[in-house]
C-alpha cells in the first residue's frame, strides 16, 4: 500500500498563519443496500451494508497513514457516521458531527426510487441546469452549495494550516469540488465521486488547489 504524503504548510515556521494551506479530505460514506436504486436522502436508520463496512475500514487504513490530521467531520446521517467510525478509532480521534455536510434534502423526492425518477421531465433539469432547480419541499443545489461553503469556511478559521478529514455525500462533494475548480453550478454534474472514494482541496491566501477527486485506491498527495 503506498504511504500518504498529505502534508500541509504548518512544517513551515516561516509562513505567516494567514498563508499556511488547510487541506480538506472529503470521503462519500461506504455502500449501503440501497445505493444505486434509492435516494434516501436524509430518511433515518439507513446503514452500511456490509460490503460499504468493508469499504470504510480500507479507506481508513489509508487515511490513517496520513500525518497531522487535525480533526474528523462527519455527516449526521448513519452511513456517513459509520464511515467516518474507522478512522476515528484508528487514530483515537473523536468524530465532530457539522449538518453543513448532510445529504441534500430532497424533500417530497425522499425514498423514491431512480428509475422512476429518472422519467420525470424534472430530471433534465437536474443534469443540465441545476442551479435552477428545488426539490418538492426540500432543498436547492444552491443551498447545498452554500451551507459546503459556510463549512469550509469554518474549517479554515478553526484548522488553519492543518489537515482536516470530512465524511459526507456525493452531491455535496461535488458541488464543493465545482467552486473550488472555478466552475459554475451546472457543471457538477459532470463530476463522478464513487462510494468511499478520497478528494482532497488545499485553501489558502494565495489560492484553492484540487488535489485530486474521486480516488478509489490508494493514493498520495502532497500540497506545495
Amino acid at each position: 500500500m503506498v504511504k500518504q504524503e498529505l502534508t500541509s504548510q504548518d512544517d513551515n515556521q516561516a509562513e505567516k498563519p494567514t498563508d499556511k494551506s488547510t487541506v480538506l479530505v472529503l470521503v462519500r460514506h461506504g455502500n449501503t443496500a440501497t445505493t444505486g436504486k434509492i435516494l434516501p436522502g436524509r430518511s433515518p436508520g439507513l446503514n452500511l451494508s456490509p460490503d460499504g463496512v468493508r469499504q470504510a475500514e480500507e479507506v481508513a487504513e489509508q487515511l490513517a497513514t496520513v500525518a497531522n490530521i487535525a480533526a474528523i467531520y462527519s455527516s449526521p446521517l448513519e452511513r456517513a457516521q459509520q464511515t467516518a467510525s474507522p478512522l476515528g478509532k484508528h487514530l483515537g480521534m473523536k468524530i465532530e458531527t457539522s449538518e453543513n455536510l448532510y445529504e441534500c434534502d430532497f424533500g417530497d423526492w425522499t425514498g423514491r426510487e431512480l428509475n422512476d425518477l429518472y422519467k420525470l421531465p424534472e430530471w433534465i433539469q437536474i443534469q443540465r441546469s441545476p442551479s435552477s432547480f428545488r426539490f418538492p419541499s426540500g432543498e436547492s443545489f444552491m443551498e447545498m452549495a452554500g451551507r459546503m461553503s459556510n463549512f469550509v469556511e469554518s474549517v479554515q478559521l478553526k484548522h488553519p494550516g492543518q489537515i482536516v478529514v470530512a465524511y459526507s455525500h456525493a452531491d455535496p462533494i461535488k458541488t464543493l469540488l465545482c467552486t473550488a475548480l472555478g466552475m459554475h453550478l451546472d457543471m457538477f454534474q459532470r463530476l463522478v465521486i464513487a462510494t468511499c472514494s478520497v478528494s482532497a482541496i488545499s485553501y489558502s491566501s494565495s489560492g484553492t488547489l484540487v488535489l485530486g477527486s474521486n480516488w478509489q485506491r490508494d493514493f498520495a498527495i502532497k500540497v506545495p
